[in-house]
C-alpha cells in the first residue's frame, strides 16, 4: 500500500511540474531570440567640414545625405552618436529638448539619449560661437495602420 501511495505522489508531482514548465514556456519566457521590438532607436551622424561649410552626414541608421532629417519614435529611447570628422571643434545642439553633445575636438565622438514624449519637428544646430542650423529631427507616433486594425477586428 505504501509503495502504491508513493508512486501516485511522485506521479502527481511529475504532472504538476510538467504543467508548470509548459505554463512558463507558453508565456513566452523562454525564447532563443528576442521577439519584441527593441525599445530604442540608434543612429550615428558625423560632422564634416567642406570648404569652410559645416555639414552633418548620416553614418548608421539614417540616410547618408548632407544634413539628413533624423526621425525618432515617441515613447522609445533615441540614441544618437555624433562623431567629429571635421577639422574644427563642433557641438550638436537640438532645440526643443535643450540637449547638446560635449564640445567635440576633431576625431572625438559623444552619445546623447532622448526620450521623446510628444510629436514635433525640432531643429538641430552646430553650436560653437553661434548657432548654425543644419537640419531637423522629427518625433513621430507610430500606430497600427487601418488595414492591420481591421484585420485584428476580423480575427476577434
Amino acid at each position: 500500500m505504501k509503495d502504491k501511495l508513493f508512486v501516485i505522489i511522485i506521479l502527481m508531482i511529475g504532472i504538476m511540474g510538467f504543467a508548470a514548465i509548459i505554463g512558463v514556456i507558453s508565456q513566452g519566457n523562454v525564447r532563443h531570440v528576442q521577439i519584441f521590438w527593441p525599445e530604442k532607436i540608434e543612429q550615428t551622424v558625423a560632422f564634416i567640414d567642406i570648404d569652410d561649410e559645416v555639414k552633418l552626414i548620416g553614418i548608421s541608421g539614417t540616410s547618408e545625405d548632407n544634413n539628413p532629417t533624423l526621425i525618432m519614435r515617441i515613447s522609445f529611447a533615441y540614441v544618437l552618436t555624433v562623431e567629429n570628422r571635421g577639422n574644427q571643434h563642433h557641438r550638436l545642439y537640438i532645440d526643443g529638448f535643450n540637449i547638446q553633445t560635449d564640445l567635440l575636438e576633431p576625431g572625438q565622438k559623444d552619445t546623447i539619449v532622448i526620450y521623446p514624449d510628444k510629436e514635433g519637428t525640432f531643429n538641430y544646430y552646430d553650436k560653437r560661437q553661434y548657432l548654425s542650423k543644419l537640419g531637423q529631427l522629427k518625433a513621430v507616433q507610430v500606430t497600427p495602420s487601418d488595414s492591420f486594425t481591421g484585420f485584428l477586428k476580423d480575427m476577434i
